[in-house]
């Protein structure tokens, strides 16, 4: 087991993102006020737009100069993008700071893994969170239409032939409908739950859980359901650590697939334990991917995260 929390979070303040400075910052757009007054305050010599085509936006409707593209996969949008912006900045010298707010979060799991390929060990990443969402537990990020159930670009792992005790990881978020789709994918694991815990908001534990119950058929006997907090991806990731770890001694995992369905912070932990202690076993992070995403489903600004992000 690893303790990932000796890596540094704090909260800040619209007032003091400017004090900061970095090269290069990466957010992607969409309306919601978290995300623009975040990008308007933050200080840096460049700043970038990436436009997810899910969102649905037409070219009117985001900022001169963003990115955009028509790439289906998570790692052809991301490689055109930074084939874009390397020919006049060296990233492996860059401070670089993401905000993860707006982004798809098989894009934000990917670039973490495509910044490690490049040498970028150590960099910065700010989510805003929620002050709350609109439709309570009704909330609604991507659409019911799932299209395909499968492993994340970069976190593919290998898959070992036999499937005795295969176990599923679950980032329990709002939506039954892609809790279930995950879980039917890979019917014949053991399932296990992580619930956001503290949550982003006082109230959103309880939605989180009411959403996560009506997925319930599809998910059968749960071997583990377990808490980590909903705004921290070391306190995840260690969760997840203790979890697989306390699994493998009842007995060896034959092949252990997570997916990531809850907050960004926590999907974020996903990957991070995923980079350190899953290569050399059988391991995937899987994502099921539908064609359009909720522009935004929240109001007002909730608490202001930045994560000092140490791959080494």
């Amino acid at each position: 087991m690893i303790d990932y929390t000796y890596q540094y979070k704090t909260v800040l303040d619209l007032d003091t993102l400017g004090d900061m400075t970095w090269d290069v910052f990466i957010s992607a757009f969409n309306p919601s006020e978290r995300v623009l007054r975040v990008f308007r305050e933050v200080s840096a010599g460049r700043k970038f737009w990436l436009v997810h085509r899910e969102y649905g936006l037409p070219e009117g409707g985001t900022p001169a100069g963003a990115f955009r593209c028509d790439a289906v996969r998570e790692d052809d949008f991301m490689l055109e993008f930074f084939t874009c912006i390397s020919k006049d900045i060296e990233l492996a010298d860059a401070r670089i700071c993401v905000d993860v707010t707006g982004f798809m979060r098989p894009h934000m799991i990917y670039l973490i893994n495509y910044l490690r390929v490049l040498g970028v060990l150590s960099f910065d990443v700010i989510y805003t969170e929620p002050g709350h969402y609109s439709s309570h537990d009704r909330t609604r990020f991507a659409s019911e239409l799932v299209h395909d159930v499968r492993q994340v670009a970069g976190y593919e792992g290998y898959i070992n032939n036999i499937t005795d005790n295969d176990l599923l990881v679950i980032g329990a978020g709002y939506e039954d409908s892609l809790i279930a789709e995950v879980a039917e994918e890979k019917g014949k694991a053991h399932k296990a739950l992580i619930y956001g815990l503290p949550s982003l908001q006082a109230d959103m534990y309880q939605q989180n859980v009411l959403r996560s119950y009506a997925a319930a058929d599809a998910l059968g006997d749960i071997a583990a359901r377990v808490f980590a907090p909903a705004s921290d991806p070391f306190a995840t990731a260690t969760v997840l650590s203790e979890l697989i770890a306390r699994e493998e001694a009842k007995k060896p995992i034959t092949n252990l697939f997570l997916s990531p369905l809850s907050t960004k912070p926590q999907a974020l932990g996903f990957a991070l334990f995923y980079h350190r202690e899953c290569a050399s076993r059988a391991a995937s992070i899987i994502y099921p991917f539908s064609n359009a995403y909720s522009i935004d489903a929240s109001t007002r600004i909730g608490r202001i995260w930045k994560y000092g992000i140490d791959l080494a």
